[in-house]
Parts: structure tokens; sequence; C-alpha cells
């Protein structure tokens, strides 16, 4: 092989490595593309789920997604905020109606003992924090027992429907921010994660998370019939 040709190939070489780094495309995984694929509905779907009192297998799967979603540019960014505060706002309302229904015997059969006194407390207290700090701060911190605990104790609808919604959009609006700035090192970061687990992983993730969407709707469907079949025996009574 003559110089010129080495030259070539080595020219050759090094300028695809260079496309290769500056190519705007991101090569993403399947699971990244599943989650794509799930789109506004999807977010909309599981972000209802995630803000009730029936927890989802991953904590703060919402978060996960927009973190993805925002990284991708592939949706307005305002449209990522506005659908999953939406989808929260109904998760927190359904949550807030049923605990409303159930009083303090459905709390206290839902949350552990140690765990109802300091929400009782807190709401007795610091009646705006303990809805706000909840909705806005990622897991570990518990969310439905405060949830619950606002409707159980006859917290103002209004107030708890304000407060838990400016809440959650300022907590997505912090997620849709990390994925804006934060894009491609989040997306490689993930795609190095998962390219070791592969579709099997992909397939066990997002089964989950839906069988413990269809589980939390269910429960929470089941829940309010039973408060509702109550109220009509008294009302023909």
């Amino acid at each position: 092989m003559t110089s010129t040709a080495t030259t070539k190939l080595v020219v050759s070489s090094v300028a695809q490595r260079a496309l290769a780094l500056l190519d705007p495309r991101p090569r993403h995984s399947a699971l990244l593309h599943l989650v794509f694929s799930f789109g506004l509905f999807g977010l909309f779907f599981v972000s209802i789920v995630d803000s009730s009192f029936v927890p989802l297998p991953i904590p703060g799967i919402t978060d996960i997604m927009l973190v993805l979603m925002a990284a991708h540019h592939n949706i307005n960014w305002l449209l990522l905020i506005l659908v999953s505060s939406i989808g929260s706002a109904i998760g927190g309302y359904l949550s807030y109606h049923i605990g409303q229904r159930g009083g303090m015997a459905f709390l206290e059969k839902r949350v552990p003992p140690r765990i109802f006194h300091l929400v009782h407390d807190w709401m007795e207290r610091h009646t705006i924090l303990s809805v706000a700090l909840p909705a806005l701060l990622p897991p570990p911190m518990p969310l439905a027992p405060f949830i619950l605990a606002a409707g159980a104790l006859k917290m103002s609808k209004r107030t708890f429907m304000t407060t838990f919604t400016l809440s959650r959009a300022a907590r997505h609006a912090i997620a849709v921010g990390l994925g804006l700035y934060y894009g491609r090192p989040i997306l490689r970061f993930w795609d190095r994660i998962f390219a070791e687990y592969g579709t099997a992983a992909m397939i066990l993730i997002w089964t989950a998370i839906l069988a413990g969407c269809a589980f939390a709707l269910w429960n929470i469907y089941k829940t309010s019939r039973s408060f509702a079949a109550p109220s009509k025996s008294e009302t023909h009574a």
C-alpha cells in the first residue's frame, strides 16, 4: 500500500469518527424507543397513576419519562409540563376524593401507625406545606398518605387542588429542565446502562409499569365504588 493510499485511509477513518461524534442524532436503545413511542398519551396515563395513592413499581416514573422525552427534543417542553401536570392533578383529585369519602378510618387502614400520626400532625400544623412538599419532592418522600389525609381531614378542595397542581407542575418543570440541559449525557448514560440488559429487561420493566397502572386504576375504581354503595343504601333507607 502506497503512502498516499495509507494517508487517505487514515484521513477517512478520522473523518468518520469526527462525524460520529458531531452527529446530533442520538442512537438510542430499544428501551428509549419504547419510552418515546408512548408519547403524550402514555405520559398522561402514567402521571395520573403516579400521583394516586397506589404506588407504581418504579417510583418517580413520570419524572424519568419527562427527562428522557425532553432530552430527545421531539415534543415541545411546555406541552410535556402541561400534559404531565394535568394528569397529576387528576390522580391527586381521585386520591383526595377517596380520602374524603373514606375518612380517617380508611386512612388508618392504608397508612402505618407511625406515619399516620406524623402525617396527621403535619396536616394540623402545616396544611399547605403538608401537600406542597410531598408533591414537589422526589422519592423516597411519601406522597399518598398526605393526599389521603388532605381529603380525610376535609381540607378545602380548592386549596388542595391549587397547591397540589402547582407543586407537581414545578416538579415536572424541573425534570423537563434537566432533560433539556443535560440531554445528550443523560441519553448516553441511559443507553449505557440498558445496553447490558437488552430487550428482556425492557419488556420486564414496562410490563411491570403497565400492570401497576392497571392495578392502580382498578384499585381506585373499586375503592370509590365501595364508598358509593353505602351512600346509595343510606339514601334509599
